[in-house]
């Protein structure tokens, strides 16, 4: 196994924001994406899950991930 659960569970990737951005508008990742594999988590138990899933509402998607922008 490498690294640890929290490590496995979570992905930042810098992607292109919307929005205004003067002359670096759609040149530069300037947005950042967070996401949490809810289903595939070895750090939670199924209780704190089943929680989880009720808070993220539509940020939770159909891969069992919870996507944060």
């Amino acid at each position: 196994m490498t690294g640890s659960a929290i490590e496995d569970d979570v992905q930042i990737i810098f992607v292109r924001s919307a929005g205004p951005g003067g002359q670096n508008v759609n040149k530069l990742a300037t947005a950042a994406q967070l996401r949490f594999r809810l289903d595939k988590s070895r750090a939670l138990d199924e209780a704190s899950k089943q929680r989880l899933r009720k808070l993220a509402g539509r940020r939770l998607t159909d891969a069992g991930e919870i996507l944060i922008i």
